[in-house]
């Protein structure tokens, strides 16, 4: 159980919430709308991040994966994974994100583990690093890399520390 109740209604920001996820909300929702102002804010980041990002499916779900898998984010990877799948991730990639064969990442992936690694463990990113992720992505996609790997180490940091989703 997570380490605060869920919230099963919390008004039109519940409701904005529901419209980006298909009508439900997540534990994750759930404890998020405790706090109604900062539960819209995630939402509207989130869902950009999902969703209006030119940043290829794979990749995103592969820098989402790794900083679950980095930070101990076992709810967020359960989440990920079947998303991942669907963006035509492998079970040979998806283990080289736990930390397995890397030669299963082609050449960007590979860069946008290293460059995902460096922003989760070390935060500055040395760079030949940053050359090699740039010599794959354009600066729009650098940013949106990121934003995406900075705001999926704020969604593992809170899963862990609430144990949202420990049932």
């Amino acid at each position: 159980m997570a380490r605060l109740g869920y919230v099963h209604d919390g008004g039109e920001v519940a409701d904005r919430i529901r419209q980006r996820r298909g009508g439900r909300l997540t534990p994750l929702d759930g404890v998020l709308l405790h706090s109604p102002a900062l539960a819209d804010g995630w939402n509207s980041l989130l869902g950009a991040v999902r969703g209006a990002s030119t940043l290829p499916a794979d990749v995103r779900e592969l820098a989402v994966l790794r900083v679950a898998e980095l930070n101990g984010a076992a709810y967020e990877w359960t989440a990920h994974e079947p998303v991942a799948r669907d963006a035509g991730m492998t079970d040979d990639q998806l283990a080289a994100l736990r930390g397995g064969d890397p030669s299963a990442l082609d050449d960007r992936q590979r860069a946008a583990l290293a460059y995902t690694d460096a922003m989760t463990e070390k935060i500055a990113v040395e760079q030949p690093v940053f050359e090699a992720l740039a010599a794959h992505f354009d600066e729009q996609q650098v940013v949106e890399l990121s934003v995406t790997v900075a705001a999926y180490n704020m969604v593992s940091r809170f899963l862990v520390a609430l144990e949202v989703g420990r049932e």
